[in-house]
């Protein structure tokens, strides 16, 4: 169960969120004490808060969110958890919802714990504790015996300097202005439940698992059936993908390790041979007839021409 408490200073969500804390195993996750350990255990995001708040200033909601983020990754956070003191404003309700859907775990219930103007300023002023045992005691709802004495040690009461009217009345209108809305926030998804923070502390727990009961645990046996059946299908096919790629190896082992055949040596034709053929004797050519001889008779010498005196 994913659930997220709301209420004023002095409403007493804190002490109802260690109760569901007890009863169904899962961590309450308080930005003030996500911010303690960071710091103390010297993670990146603990220098980071450490250096906004030693500079004076708010730790931004990236580092509260990367806070909550990796808390969530811890294996008691596997069932669910209980936010209380973030979101402070709908700007951080919307940045944790983005968040959240990202990973997979949605808010399921916002508790509000509601109490009146009134009671509130009572509760907060009224307060006295012991230094000594740590006892808490309030002057208009539970009274110790004896005026400012530990009923338990004996030891003397204190009364915090900023419970008082003034500061107490700042803290509330901050709340009226800042974090009330995100009542209305959250009705508008479905999500917003109401238990009065009214009369005996018990009963309040009473209420708020009541709540918790009829809204969460139906939904979260629903869920629970539809994760189991997604993740029956998921490894049923991740174990057929690995069937599949096995087959495939093996395949390709088996084609590496056949042999090559030989290539078929082609069958040697003999040539065929070329006829022979007989050249035919050249035929006899007769000699051309010799000229006749001339005849050895001087042929008579021309006339000579007169000589001309």
């Amino acid at each position: 169960m994913r659930i997220v408490l709301l209420g004023a200073p002095g409403s007493g969500k804190g002490t109802q969120a260690k109760l569901l804390v007890e009863k169904y195993k899962i961590p309450q996750m308080s930005t003030g004490d996500l911010l303690r350990a960071e710091v103390a255990a010297g993670t990146d995001l603990g220098k980071k808060a450490k250096a906004a708040m030693d500079a004076g200033q708010l730790v931004t909601d990236e580092i509260v969110l990367g806070m909550i983020q990796a808390r969530l990754a811890k294996p008691d956070a596997k069932n669910g958890f209980i936010l209380d003191g973030f979101p402070r404003n709908i700007p951080q309700a919307q940045a944790l919802d983005a968040m959240l859907a990202r990973l997979g775990q949605p808010l399921q219930l916002a508790l509000l714990v509601d109490v009146t103007t009134d009671i509130l300023m009572k509760r907060l002023t009224g307060r006295r504790s012991c230094g000594s045992c740590g006892a808490i005691y309030n002057i208009y709802f539970s009274a110790p015996k004896t005026s400012n004495k530990c009923d338990k040690c004996g030891s003397s009461l204190t009364h915090r300097s900023d419970d008082n009217e003034q500061t107490v009345g700042k803290r509330l209108g901050v709340y009226q202005q800042q974090t009330a809305p995100l009542a209305n926030y959250y009705k508008a998804q479905g999500k917003l439940r109401t238990v009065r923070g009214v009369g005996v502390v018990s009963a309040i727990f009473k209420n708020a698992t009541d709540i918790i009961e009829s809204q969460i645990r139906p939904l979260a046996d629903v869920m629970s059936k539809i994760e189991s059946a997604a993740a029956r299908q998921a490894a049923k096919a991740k174990a057929e993908e690995a069937k599949a790629k096995a087959a495939a190896k093996a395949a390709k082992a088996a084609k590496a390790a056949k042999p090559i055949p030989a290539a078929k040596a082609k069958p040697v034709v003999a040539a065929k041979a070329k006829p022979v053929v007989k050249k035919a004797a050249p035929k006899k050519v007769a000699p051309p007839p010799k000229a006749k001889a001339k005849s050895r008779k001087a042929t008579k010498p021309a006339t000579k021409a007169k000589k001309v005196k």
